[in-house]
């Protein structure tokens, strides 16, 4: 994930965290008018977030799978190198596992 985007949504779930508070306050003192505009607000920075979310889900799903179609074109490209280094890290594993 781009740290803007991160940043980005960090922020947004941060204002939704802050309206949501406001809410409790305004419905606390139980003013109309002051609820309606604060759970619109509310509304807005969830329905923002959400967007955001659904972004970085789907950066996040393209980069693994850019990822994985690297490292299947490496193991075809060259697969006894992967073969030796799957061998040699399950027996780094298993003398790190005996050991325990």
């Amino acid at each position: 994930m781009k740290p803007a985007l991160t940043r980005k949504l960090k922020k947004d779930l941060q204002a939704v965290v802050t309206d949501a508070e406001e809410l409790l306050k305004a419905t606390a003192a139980q003013t109309g008018e002051r609820i309606e505009k604060t759970r619109g607000r509310v509304e807005a920075s969830l329905r923002d977030a959400r967007e955001r979310l659904a972004e970085a889900g789907s950066a996040a799903a393209e980069t693994a799978g850019d990822a994985a179609r690297s490292v299947d074109d490496q193991v075809h490209d060259n697969p006894y190198a992967a073969i030796g280094i799957a061998a040699g890290m399950g027996l780094l594993l298993g003398l790190l596992i005996g050991r325990g």
